[in-house]
């Protein structure tokens, strides 16, 4: 090999080594630049919105209180670009039959999305915060996801504000457990190093994106105005504070069956069928354990029941609640 072709090889070799560093510098540019942080975000129902202080910031929730009856509250998930509109099929079905609310919960809708170290007790203390401020009686309460763990972790440490305990597709009942992981704290060090994160976040909200994910939780198309509210509300200040925990699994209790859910005394309903983000290995050995719980399968669904088969859904929490 001659001296010029060596020469270019070797100019060649290191101008593909920059081509990744080139790629993350021009999209990091891109975010900072070109990507609208502060995008208009409608109501995620039509409902009263209001907001509490709590040790964690100020907390949004809905409320719609025309109708008497035992309280409902409503819990969304923990994704990148989660929300109450999450719940709003079930908010909007409920609404005018009993008092119903919705949170935002920090990081996340209209609640402030502060830039610190979100962990499940901080979820947990959200809802027993805004279950002493604005509810202040035993409700019934809906989670979805990984909501039902820091539903489960509030309903262990404060039982008597819980009337019952309903969860949807929850997380927690895969053999191996919730899905956290030991490397939590390194692996998110890496993504917020050393712009702190919003340009990885920025690739996982693109619109594309968001549908590819949520296409995992239906069985047909994703229901577009969840699709749109996602990535609206993806793109606010400090939206990507609280995702990046959630991402590097530091949301998760690896230990939450032992923790919580063996430890609700009040009627828990799972309402279940497949999920594109867990399963649910140990749930029917789990529940036979617990004559508190009651499962109800609602076929064929991925995660989102209440909005794809609604009807089941409320037909399910309405028999469940007929006896609690």
């Amino acid at each position: 090999m001659t001296r010029n072709a060596k020469r270019a090889r070797s100019v060649g070799g290191a101008l593909l080594a920059l081509t990744p560093l080139a790629a993350a510098a021009g999209w990091i540019a891109y975010s900072r630049l070109a990507v609208d942080h502060d995008v208009p975000v409608p109501a995620a129902v039509e409902a009263r919105r209001g907001t509490i202080g709590t040790s964690v910031g100020r907390l949004s929730y809905y409320a719609s209180e025309a109708a008497t009856g035992r309280p409902l509250v409503l819990i969304h998930a923990i994704n990148a670009a989660a929300s109450a509109y999450e719940m709003s099929p079930l908010f909007s079905h409920y609404m005018g039959q009993r008092p119903v609310f919705a949170l935002d919960l920090p990081g996340f809708g209209f609640s402030d999305r502060p830039d610190i170290r979100y962990s499940p007790d901080v979820f947990k203390q959200a809802i027993l915060e805004f279950l002493e401020q604005v509810v202040r009686e035993p409700a019934d309460i809906v989670a979805l996801s990984l909501g039902s763990e820091f539903a489960a972790l509030a309903a262990s440490a404060a039982p008597e504000r819980f009337n019952s305990l309903a969860l949807i597709s929850p997380t927690g009942f895969r053999e191996n457990g919730s899905g956290g992981s030991p490397l939590g704290g390194l692996a998110y060090r890496v993504l917020t190093f050393p712009f702190g994160g919003r340009a990885f976040f920025d690739m996982l909200a693109t619109m594309p994106s968001i549908r590819y994910f949520l296409s995992r939780s239906f069985n047909g198309p994703p229901d577009e105005g969840l699709a749109q509210y996602a990535y609206r509300s993806a793109h606010q200040p400090g939206a990507h504070h609280a995702p990046l925990y959630f991402i590097t699994g530091q949301l998760f209790t690896p230990t939450i069956r032992q923790d919580a859910y063996a430890r609700l005394p009040m009627p828990v309903l799972v309402i279940y069928d497949e999920d594109g983000f867990t399963n649910f290995e140990t749930l029917q050995p789990f529940a036979g354990e617990h004559p508190n719980w009651r499962l109800a399968r609602i076929q064929p669904t991925r995660g989102l029941p209440h909005f794809e088969q609604l009807g089941a859904t409320t037909d399910a929490l309405d028999a469940f609640w007929q006896g609690v």
